[in-house]
């Protein structure tokens, strides 16, 4: 019994010096930053809109213009990543977060404003198939899911910290303040990635042409590939199906559910801490109990039951039923993000991580572009959120039951 425990102890110790914290913290604060930079603008809206003189809604597009020109740079980036290198690529992203903060914060404008979007968007998309290109080669196989799960870590993070951090700096000072405090961490961590450069870019191919051909190899794969075609499917049903849990939530449990905006708050963070909770616990299961593709199946399956469950949602339901549907739909439909990137790496190989990962991240974009737009739509047109929520279910549903037939 005593050696057995020892003999685990000794495991769980040799796992934990096998990560590679110093690539790992770095690419996880590159994402936080480029997320927390996109995200101050909604948290900022109210004052931005007053300022600027338009309507606090189109202040929100802001976000779409991000992801929407980040499903480009995420197809498209994988050869500069080859090229110059994913430390380099990462710097270019942090350049890209400091120019759209310094856009929006000085031009003070709706037209600088969007056009701030557009820069971060055309970098934000990079910021997986560098960082799993960076990851690939140092992080053991057996460990693979669990990195790839603590990387995926600062996309929430850096949500959190813009909602935590932006409005008290708007009230304490202006939005433009809550914006340049950003820069320092964005140049502090922009210096010490150029002292991880030599040893970390030292695979980079600098006779690699930039030409269309490398540049669509993302898009290769969906016809290389089958096992791709259905992973990217399933992606585009599971990150669209987060979005609308993000962006209906409260205002569904507020307006049906007859819940305060406080306690509708609560049963969002729920959702968004279960999702940060989640990742690393899926990682380790997917690489120490069955396989990433069986978790990512079920995933899709529990997320579909969670979605009926949530459109159902009404004021006979208890508070702590409420906040537990929350937290099993954030576990899914937010937490499946690293093991997702980590199968994606995969199924491309070595040679072709920044190209699996840029391909992935592009599907996610789109599914969050989409599905909460048709969700909308759906309300607006006088659906019920029993309907609109069961069409989540549905694709999320078919999705899981389609990685499943695959093959676990």
């Amino acid at each position: 019994m005593a050696s057995a425990s020892c003999s685990t102890a000794t495991e769980a110790g040799r796992m934990w010096r096998e990560i590679p914290y110093m690539p790992l913290f770095a690419t996880l604060f590159v994402q936080a930053l480029a997320t927390m930079s996109a995200y101050s603008i909604p948290a900022a809206a109210p004052a931005i809109a007053a300022d600027v003189g338009v309507d606090g809604a189109r202040v929100g597009l802001f976000i779409s213009i991000v992801y929407g020109v980040g499903i480009f740079s995420a197809v498209l980036s994988p050869s500069f990543v080859h090229r110059f290198g994913a430390v380099r690529v990462s710097q270019v992203i942090l350049v890209c977060t400091i120019i759209m903060l310094l856009t929006a914060a000085l031009g003070g404008t709706a037209g600088a404003i969007a056009l701030g979007g557009v820069l971060l968007g055309f970098a934000y998309g990079a910021t997986a198939p560098s960082s799993s290109h960076l990851l690939i080669s140092r992080t053991p196989v057996r460990l693979r899911n669990l990195v790839f799960s603590i990387r995926q870590i600062g996309v929430p993070l850096g949500g959190v910290m813009g909602g935590l951090l932006v409005p008290p700096l708007v009230l304490g000072f202006d939005w433009q303040t809550a914006l340049l405090v950003q820069l320092g961490p964005a140049i502090l961590l922009l210096v010490l990635l150029q002292a991880m450069r030599t040893e970390y870019d030292a695979d980079r191919d600098v006779a690699r042409a930039l030409t269309r051909g490398n540049a669509l190899a993302p898009l290769r794969l969906l016809v290389e590939l089958p096992e791709v075609r259905t992973l990217c499917i399933a992606m585009f049903c599971y990150a669209g199906a987060q979005l609308c849990f993000i962006a209906f939530m409260a205002v569904h449990l507020t307006s049906m559910a007859e819940m305060s905006l406080i306690r509708a708050g609560q049963a969002l963070a729920m959702f968004q801490v279960a999702g940060v909770i989640s990742r690393p616990i899926w990682g380790w299961m997917a690489d120490n109990v069955i396989s990433a593709r069986l978790l990512l199946a079920l995933h899709g399956i529990v997320m579909a039951g969670t979605a009926l469950a949530a459109g159902q949602f009404g004021a006979d339901w208890s508070y702590a039923l409420i906040l537990l549907v929350c937290a099993v739909a954030g576990a899914t439909a937010s937490g499946f993000t690293g093991i997702a990137f980590a199968e994606y790496a995969r199924i491309g190989g070595p040679g072709r991580t920044a190209e699996s990962s840029g391909l992935a991240a592009a599907m996610m974009f789109l599914g969050v572009m989409s599905m909460p737009a048709i969700f909308s739509v759906m309300i607006a047109s006088g659906q019920s959120y029993g309907v609109a929520y069961g069409a989540v279910a549905i694709v999320t549903g078919l999705s899981g039951l389609m990685l499943l037939r695959r093959g676990g």
